[in-house]
């Protein structure tokens, strides 16, 4: 059947109101009984309802049944019999909670029984048809399917509540504060008309905490707190002030997203225009005190943590809080996970609610979790410190040309940078991330490469890790300052997800400066249709009291400076980029004996401007790179490169070797191939979208049959875009030099660098040199 008889059937039996039953059924069991709601009867449910609707009986199936009903009643049989994953109905599930068009819920439908079909290669009768998108405005592949909740849950596995000492940890370091903040709530409890009262709490509370009216309340009641607190000139009338905007989205964000509260400057107040990059704290109200526990309002506040973090390259943490009805709960999300405060009741509790929103007013920007490293001089410009050859030097920040949309993680922020007055050098390239203590310091490993002359890998200029207040700036230390998370309560995800997950409110539409200076002691944005890395929680080791969780926040410097490979202009400068890195990997594996670890498109760079200072194409990010003799069977929770790229057996849990890394090379030429356009266009195709959120051995076997059958693959190289038609034939022969046979390798064979790269070279020739 057609793409079009499929449009037209979809339109011809629209779901309509059809699933409202399923949705009110939801909400009424776990939002209003605050009754737990397992995911497998969330799983019956669903797709029994599916199973009612007139489409379905006259819509193809997957697998040569007669329609998507019956493949929909064996899927009932598989979630019945505990055979089916969970995971792969979140899609779905948030498609239609969030009421997405019937194409679209028709599509993860599909998707979901795929998933559930036993063969290699799926059919999908939507497969192959992308979504066509520009650069400079499409949406990150995170974001760009439903499942951002589900993402949320995975980054945040590390979540602990009720810590003790929350409070003096971050407000600790805000002068005055708990005096002032006595002195205020002394005030309003004898105001004229007293504001507070021992017995029943604030006066004006709402009794319905209905979302505007306890807005209208906590606007005014901070208001009156601020004023006084200027009064005691512990504030400024034009400080910082509290702001809602629960109807508005608030652009910066890849999709509309609205903020009920947060914190900013005043000046921004009385604009039109407000942008994630200018809050400073975020705040989340339900009505129900029950939501308080609910993972729902945790993954309500992270979703905002998260926008805040990719707008604002020099944030370290997010700080917020949650109101759950009078129940209120300070949130702070770093690096490693997310930590909270222990709940309180802002009725019984009034002083500490004085003290929290005081604090929130008067924190300075490095307390509320910028980088003091990052500085801005006078004029805009901004810039860091760094010791090199024991001379201070100042690195001016020109340009961010990567920032990882992230929580968790490694969290890596590029820019394009100069020395200052060194203004005709080769382009810096500053590179900010997080990385776990334990593993090895990329930048000496960079550093390694570049004394033993390593061709064709980003060239070492300078490492360290940053300093904050004259201390290595890490999680456990500099920003959680030390909790003993040890008499914490800590989420775990495999006991009652369930109930934390679906025992939520209906998800809102479209909710869904002083500081010192510090020097850096020592030692590229993801653009539509790449996948995304997701790093995997349990690939540290953890302890269940969090006491191991870390990272250190590291800094390096290369001097190579380029575009992705992907933003080749020309066929034959990929390929010939793709090329030139394998020569660089070489080296890089036997003089060193390193074993790289995450070959992915945005890793290989290119450099079409014709600096002769930089290596015409050239490897970068040796995060994950470690050294071959250390290398173990990687095992599920230890592969944390981009799943994309990874070869099969890496996907299966193989020992690391050199040889997965070179078939890691074919599948990035394939997914550039398949989606890039052009060096400014790129594209997301559906059938390849899912593989970011397949479990690896599905991904292993999907990727097996891509590669096991000549025919089979040639019509895969068909929806190579326009651009990358010319490649079809050549793909396939390297498909064939790194899968003899239609198989993967079984022994290592140093000759396959050499066969690799002379079959590129040739395609180059072939292809008229540079000049597409």
């Amino acid at each position: 059947m057609t793409r079009s008889s499929i449009a037209e059937i979809i339109e011809q039996e629209p779901i309509g109101a059809r699933m409202n039953a399923f949705r009110a059924k939801l909400a009424l069991t776990c939002e209003d009984l605050g009754l737990p709601y397992s995911r497998k009867s969330i799983s019956l449910d669903l797709v029994v309802a599916l199973q009612a609707l007139p489409a379905s009986r006259v819509l193809p199936p997957v697998a040569g049944r007669q329609n998507l009903l019956s493949d929909l009643i064996i899927l009932t049989s598989r979630i019945n019999a505990n055979e089916f994953q969970f995971e792969n109905l979140i899609p779905l599930l948030h498609a239609i909670l969030s009421r997405e068009s019937d194409d679209g819920i028709w599509d993860k439908v599909y998707a979901a029984v795929a998933e559930s079909t036993p063969h290699p290669q799926p059919a999908s009768y939507f497969k192959h048809i992308p979504y066509s998108h520009s650069t400079n405005a499409s949406p990150n592949f995170n974001d760009h399917v439903d499942d951002i909740d589900a993402i949320l849950e995975e980054e945040l596995g590390s979540i602990f509540t009720d810590a003790p000492g929350f409070d003096e940890a971050y407000f600790g370091a805000v002068e005055d504060l708990k005096e002032v903040a006595a002195v205020v709530f002394d005030k309003l409890r004898k105001h004229d008309g007293p504001l507070y009262d021992d017995r029943i709490g604030w006066h004006g509370w709402p009794e319905i905490t209905e979302e505007q009216r306890v807005l209208d309340w906590l606007i005014e009641m901070v208001g009156r707190i601020r004023s006084l607190a200027a009064e005691e000139k512990f504030l400024t009338h034009g400080s910082r002030n509290i702001l809602a905007l629960p109807n508005r989205p608030i652009p910066g964000s890849t999709t509309p997203r609205k903020l009920d509260i947060g914190f900013v400057e005043s000046q921004n107040l009385g604009s039109d225009q407000f942008h994630w990059s200018n809050m400073f704290i975020l705040g989340e109200l339900k009505q129900s005190s029950k939501m308080d526990t609910a993972l729902r309002t945790w993954l309500d506040l992270g979703r905002y943590a998260r926008e805040v973090f990719n707008s604002q390259d020099a944030r370290r943490f997010v700080l917020g809080f949650t109101l759950c009805g009078p129940i209120m709960r300070l949130w702070s999300f770093d690096r490693v996970g997310a930590i909270s405060s222990t709940e309180f009741n802002i009725n019984k509790e009034g002083s500490r609610f004085v003290v929290s929103m005081l604090g929130f007013l008067r924190m300075n920007l490095n307390d509320l979790g910028y980088d003091p490293s990052i500085i801005t001089s006078s004029n805009g410009t901004r810039f860091i410190e760094i010791v090199r050859d024991g001379k201070l030097e100042r690195l001016v920040l020109e340009k961010i040309i990567r920032h990882s949309a992230c929580i968790v993680g490694r969290a890596t922020t590029c820019w394009k940078a100069r020395r200052e007055g060194a203004e005709s050098e080769t382009p810096l390239v500053i590179k900010d991330s997080w990385q776990y203590p334990e593993r090895k310091d990329e930048g000496v490993l960079l550093r390694e490469a570049t004394d033993k002359q390593v061709v064709n890998v980003a060239r070492y200029y300078y490492h360290g890790t940053v300093q904050i207040q004259d201390k290595d700036d890490d999680t456990q230390g500099a920003v959680r300052k030390g909790l003993d998370l040890r008499r914490g309560r800590r989420y775990r995800r495999n006991t009652n997800i369930a109930t934390l997950d679906f025992t939520a409110e209906p998800p809102k539409s479209g909710h869904s400066t002083s500081s010192t200076r510090q020097k850096r002691t020592s030692s590229h944005l993801t653009p539509p249709g790449l996948p995304a890395k997701r790093t995997c929680p349990g690939s540290q080791a953890t302890s269940d009291d969090g006491s191991n969780e870390n990272r250190v926040h590291r800094c390096v410097v290369v001097c190579d400076y380029g575009v992705p490979i992907y933003k080749a202009n020309s066929c034959a400068s990929m390929l010939s980029a793709v090329a030139q890195c394998i020569e660089g990997y070489e080296p890089l594996h036997t003089k060193t004996g390193i074993l790289y670890g995450d070959i992915s498109t945005g890793n290989l760079l290119l450099n079409e401007e014709g600096n002769s200072r930089s290596w015409p194409a050239f490897l970068i990010d040796l995060d994950l790179a470690i050294e071959e003799h250390r290398a173990q069977p990687s095992g599920a929770e230890g592969r944390t490169w981009t799943r994309a790229f990874m070869s099969i057996g890496l996907l299966l849990g193989e020992k690391h070797s050199f040889m997965h890394d070179l078939e890691s090379f074919f599948w990035v030429i394939f997914w550039i191939c398949i989606h890039n356009d052009g060096p400014d266009r790129s594209r997301v195709v559906r059938d390849y979208e899912k593989w970011n959120f397949m479990t690896m051995d599905n991904l292993a076997e999907f990727k097996k049959g891509i590669v096991s059958h000549e025919g089979d693959f040639l019509s895969r190289t068909e929806s190579f875009t326009e651009f990358y038609q010319p490649l079809k034939p050549w793909v396939d022969r390297l498909r064939k030099i790194v899968f003899p046979d239609g198989v993967r390798w079984e022994k290592e064979d140093m000759g396959l660098y050499t066969r690799m790269r002379a079959l590129l070279s040739t395609t180059c020739e072939s292809l008229g040199g540079l000049d597409h």
